[in-house]
């Protein structure tokens, strides 16, 4: 294996961005077209970009306009707007025509995967080990490995940059009752994440459940529904929460995801941010309106020729514990939250439609522990233009990318938000304003303006006593 060469040494980077998903794609789309030049790199461990491949269920579209694209909303002139990709490959006005707002996720991932091939200065096939500061050199540094075509490492490097940007995303997340069964070889318990590879296998078990209610499930369900015989779909879709509830939707609900309300959302107090989150489930957990109409038409479709389709819709329903029947089935204990009472569930296969979290960046992040601070829940304090809040020795910054729902709210992993969260990294990188951001995005306004009291003269606090004549 090979290390870095001395001219990187030499020749430090202004920006590395580890990891390369929507939002670092957005960052190094928009750095690119920065007057001037900006030295910006990017790695990521996997060979190419491909984005939630695992949920390119087919006709299954974005929740956000195709103006939330990697650039659009920070500057509409760049070329790697999603208008100029329909234009590259001749489809601009058939889409013209089609009169789509929402386009599809594999449109998306088209697009995206389009600006990653001509973008200069991304690395795929490298796999970022750690990151160092190095006081001597006021830079800091990057330790990675380069993978061939296997995944097998290749050359060990070293690269050095002024600044990071962190956008490792988000890991599927496995409840604590299923892992044993998730993490079994031949046991038929798989996340969402993976449901593409295994959906002809899904289809040819006998019964199905599928646990979760927002809209990766109610789209897995639909798409197993459409598939099944009528009158014998045998499928399950059981919930936690109280109701298969639609997104928030309304436009005056969708500025939360508005530059606005995610500076009035870090100016909160920490103990009220926190409550807050869970609380706004609604506004990014939910499921679309026109999934839940689908759904339920095609029920109804079931039903047109006599009985009741073999399929079961259960919220308010925690899974406490699950285990093997025999070797080829799966029992879910169950418990209804309102009722308070308890069932078993046998089913042949299992998709965990249970959303993601955070990719924990501990090990990665490790040679900066001694220069990071950390809020009362031990999470790392970020400051409002997505800098971690670092020892002041250190000259350098580090940003995040969806890592800071903590701080800025529910409009983190949100893509509407992408563009706009890149040019404020930009900003404040370059110390200039190379992308001029609106000041205001809403019409809400969601905190009373702080106004100081009018100052009374001393002489105007005399009470004058009232007479009659």
């Amino acid at each position: 294996m090979t290390g870095t060469p001395q001219r990187d040494l030499d020749h430090p980077h202004d920006l590395v961005g580890i990891g390369i998903g929507p939002f670092n794609l957005s960052l190094a789309a928009l750095a690119h077209g920065i007057p001037g030049g900006l030295s910006a790199t990017f790695y990521e461990q996997n060979p190419a970009f491909h984005w939630h491949p695992g949920l390119l269920i087919e006709g299954a579209t974005l929740q956000v306009p195709f103006l939330a694209d990697l650039v659009t909303l920070a500057d509409p002139t760049s070329p790697w707007t999603f208008l100029n990709y329909l234009r590259s490959r001749d489809r601009l006005f058939p889409f013209y025509f089609a009169e789509k707002f929402h386009i599809q996720r594999a449109e998306y991932d088209a697009y995206c995967r389009w600006v990653s091939t001509q973008l200069p200065g991304l690395r795929f096939g490298h796999q970022v080990d750690a990151v160092r500061w190095n006081p001597e050199r006021r830079l800091f540094e990057v330790d990675f490995t380069q993978l061939d075509a296997d995944g097998e490492a290749e050359a060990l490097g070293r690269a050095h940059a002024r600044h990071i940007a962190l956008g490792v995303g988000t890991e599927p997340y496995v409840p604590e009752p299923l892992k044993p069964l998730a993490d079994a070889p031949g046991v038929p318990v798989i996340h969402s994440a993976d449901y593409l590879d295994h959906r002809e296998r899904l289809l040819a078990a006998e019964h199905i459940t599928v646990i979760g209610s927002g809209q990766s499930g109610a789209e897995i369900f639909l798409d197993l529904l459409r598939a099944r015989p009528a009158g014998a779909e045998k499928i399950h879709w059981l919930a936690r929460t109280e109701a298969f509830a639609p997104m928030e939707y309304s436009k005056l609900g969708l500025e939360h995801f508005t530059p606005d309300y995610t500076r009035y959302f870090h100016a909160l107090p920490e103990p009220v941010r926190d409550h807050l989150v869970p609380r706004q489930w609604q506004l990014h957990k939910g499921i679309d309106a026109d999934t839940i109409a689908a759904i339920h038409d095609e029920l109804y479709r079931r039903t047109l020729h006599g009985g009741w389709p073999d399929a079961v819709l259960t919220p308010g329903v925690n899974v406490r514990t699950a285990g093997r029947v025999a070797t080829t089935k799966v029992e879910l204990h169950l418990e209804h939250i309102q009722q308070a009472t308890r069932s078993r569930l046998t089913t042949d296969a299992v998709i965990l439609a249970t959303g993601y979290r955070e990719r924990p960046v501990d090990r990665l992040l490790a040679g900066l522990d001694p220069y990071l601070r950390h809020d009362s829940a031990g999470r790392a304090r970020i400051d409002q233009d997505f800098r971690l809040d670092l020892d002041p020795c250190v000259t350098g910054h580090v940003y995040v990318q969806n890592a800071e729902k903590h701080t800025h709210g529910v409009g983190a992993p949100d893509l509407g938000l992408a563009a706009w969260r890149s040019a404020t990294i930009l900003n404040s990188l370059t110390g200039q304003e190379p992308y001029p951001l609106p000041r205001r995005t809403a019409f809400t306004t969601f905190g009373l303006e702080r106004r100081e009291a009018p100052r009374i003269p001393a002489q105007a606090q005399e009470l004058t006593p009232l007479t009659r004549n």
